[in-house]
């Protein structure tokens, strides 16, 4: 009998660091602060549009560019924001989730040996995506606040530095997954210049886009000039909506990056689930006449700040979140040397979960010393942490 044996492209994926404590949170009943996805329901009149599409028969497969309604909604909520006019038909792809959007677009855009550049720490998924398409990755720093810098900051020669012959794409994400930095419009200005200058693709992850705080401001690199035609935005609705596990994203960009995505895009899922995307649609055009995304980003301010406060009077402080729901915390007091060791023994330990950044890294033992905890849970699940981890006091 033979051995089985997995493709090379997929035999470096071990168990990742989210199930590894997920499973453990469980196992131990810890409060799990790791997972990032709310804890709570979505709007009821957007699940009541799910209900109702669902009654309406809205129930075989949809267009594999996805449902007219929604793509058209993503075009007002696009010029709503004052971004740019889009044609629904022709710059609009409806994908299963960002994930596949982010796979598809990968498979779409990078040929064997081509590099894409991306920032690090970066979204677990990005690097496993631009391997399955046989590119390469090559990574900039993003480095911690400190002295002079408030915010999460990259070295912009070492950027510039990171751009080869081989270079086709460069791999966004603002507001960025787990640091919580919100890319300035200085800093996007210069990738822009850059990406220009080496005629290179940017594929920009912006799924937290509503969820800014304080003083910051989401700036699509797309709207920059020149850069909607190398420019491809994915997104999601299920962040925006607390619905994460409808799986409904769609990417946003010029005909021929979109034509691109869907010729990769119909062999990986074809369609996207039909009542999900009417009610995606519901959701996108309520939110531009109900207010909701203000009330959205008062609530989340609200969790952020509380749950911020309960860190530090554990004595883990943290780095200002400028967008996403991720706060990321100091853990160089505590006496551990690894951030995995840490988030283990605050699961088992404390019963509280974190996920450690170093899973974020090419090389996990030069990651800072740091846990990220998400913020997109019920007050009383935070409070719940808030007592545990006032054991870390003592």
């Amino acid at each position: 009998m033979s051995h089985v044996r997995s493709a090379a492209r997929v035999s470096g994926f071990g168990t990742s660091i989210f199930a590894e404590i997920s499973a453990l949170a469980a196992q131990c009943g810890a409060v799990n602060l790791g997972q990032g996805f709310p804890d709570f329901a979505g709007p009821d009149w957007v699940k009541q549009a799910a209900a109702e599409a669902v009654a309406a028969d809205l129930n075989q497969y949809a267009p594999y560019q996805g449902l007219p309604r929604l793509r058209e909604a993503v075009a007002a909520t696009w010029r709503a924001q004052g971004w740019r006019e889009l044609d629904p038909a022709r710059e609009v792809t409806v994908t299963t989730g960002a994930t596949e959007a982010l796979f598809a677009a990968m498979q779409a855009l990078l040929n064997p040996g081509d590099e894409a550049i991306v920032f690090e720490p970066f979204y677990d998924a990005y690097v496993p995506d631009i391997t399955m398409a046989g590119g390469v990755p090559r990574y900039v720093r993003l480095q911690p606040p400190g002295p002079g810098l408030p915010a999460w900051h990259f070295d912009p020669e070492e950027l510039r530095a990171a751009f080869t012959p081989r270079t086709r794409l460069l791999l966004l994400n603002t507001p960025h997954n787990p640091t919580g930095k919100v890319f300035t419009r200085g800093e996007l200005a210069l990738i822009a210049a850059l990406c220009t200058e080496h005629d290179v693709l940017v594929v920009s992850d912006e799924v937290y886009d509503q969820l800014v705080f304080e003083d910051a401001v989401h700036v699509p690199i797309a709207t920059l000039p020149g850069m909607w035609a190398r420019t491809l935005t994915i997104n999601s609705t299920g962040k925006t909506f607390s619905v994460t596990g409808w799986k409904i994203g769609y990417a946003v960009g010029p005909a021929p990056l979109n034509d691109a995505l869907r010729a990769a895009h119909q062999w990986v899922t074809f369609a996207t689930a039909t009542p999900l995307q009417a009610a995606a649609a519901a959701a996108l055009e309520g939110a531009l006449a109900n207010g909701y995304y203000a009330q959205f980003r008062a609530e989340y301010a609200g969790r952020y700040r509380l749950l911020r406060a309960i860190l530090a009077g554990a004595g883990l402080p943290t780095f200002a979140t400028e967008g996403s729901y991720f706060v990321m915390a100091d853990i160089s007091r505590t006496g551990f040397t690894s951030d995995a060791d840490f988030c283990r023994w605050l699961t088992r330990e404390v019963g509280v979960a974190a996920i450690p950044p170093s899973a974020f890294y090419a090389e996990p033992a030069t990651a800072p010393l740091l846990a990220r905890f998400c913020f997109a849970k019920r007050t009383e699940t935070l409070q719940a942490a808030a007592e545990r981890l006032a054991r870390l006091k003592s």
